[in-house]
């Protein structure tokens, strides 16, 4: 028998189909190897200086990540992988000097790449609550709405598998296009319908969502793994959105509302 080759980087997955890349096979279901991004510098929230530039992002960086550290988030491994992963790689070229300021920037088909503090914001949130392995590493993750794949690689550096979801086909394509440069292993791309989740990773140490809707999706809260927490942004309100946090546990599911915020409106299908 032919010996299976490697899948390409970023791993593609397509909903309800084997991976050729995989000989045929079901898609795995161990975890693979973390990210491998370099680490931020130790002195990363001590930086200074607001330039940016491909050859040195770091300043502009360690600024952002010393601001989220001011703004609350206390985590030192989501500051960490904040402070890993070049932002502005993910952006259009034009927006190139907004990429490390606290807002959220066009990414085309009228999305966004949501805003540093709103990523680490939920990241931290999924980290409090979620399974961790020895390592003090999240275990498999769902990542809904992918976008130009940042909050993914963010995530990749935290947890031992991420599975991220797009229902937008140019959007899934960018983000891979994004990816492909880092060879992350533990970052998987779908494109499919994020409100049906993803079964075949299920279940999941936490489950993190980039558009909000009336409710969280059954699927989602069926593929959480017990003991596992979910982050996502829902309707609270006429024209308002709230973060959302839902732990699950064998004796039930409690959900617990907090800041307002606001994402884009989570749709069904594939387009």
């Amino acid at each position: 028998m032919a010996t299976p080759q490697r899948p390409g980087f970023p791993a593609r997955i397509d909903m309800g189909k084997t991976s050729p890349a995989l000989g045929g096979r079901p898609v795995p279901r161990r975890p693979a190897t973390p990210g491998s991004l370099p680490s931020a510098p130790a002195s990363v929230t001590e930086g200074v200086g607001t330039a940016i530039s491909a050859r040195d992002p770091i300043p502009a960086r360690a600024r952002m990540v010393q601001q989220l550290a001011e703004g609350g988030v206390r985590d030192t491994q989501v500051l960490r992988a904040m402070g890993a992963v070049d932002r502005h790689r993910f952006v259009d070229s034009a927006l190139v000097p907004q990429a490390y300021e606290d807002t959220a920037l066009p990414i085309g088909l009228g999305q966004t790449i949501s805003k540093p503090s709103v990523v680490a914001r939920m990241v931290e949130l999924l980290m409090q609550g979620g399974l961790r392995g020895a390592d003090g590493r999240l275990g498999r993750v769902l990542d809904i709405g992918t976008g130009c794949g940042y909050q993914a690689v963010v995530l990749g550096q935290l947890a031992s598998e991420v599975y991220s979801i797009e229902r937008l086909r140019d959007l899934h394509e960018k983000a891979r296009a994004n990816l492909r440069p880092l060879r992350i292993a533990n970052v998987h791309l779908i494109l499919g319908d994020g409100m049906a989740g993803f079964a075949k990773g299920a279940p999941y140490a936490g489950i993190i969502a980039a558009a909000g809707g009336d409710a969280i999706p059954d699927a989602w809260i069926e593929q959480l793994a017990y003991g596992g927490r979910l982050v996502a942004p829902i309707a609270h309100g006429p024209g308002q959105q709230a973060l959302m946090v839902v732990d699950r546990s064998r004796q039930g599911v409690q959900q617990t509302i907090l800041e307002a915020v606001n994402f884009v409106p989570l749709k069904s299908g594939v387009a």
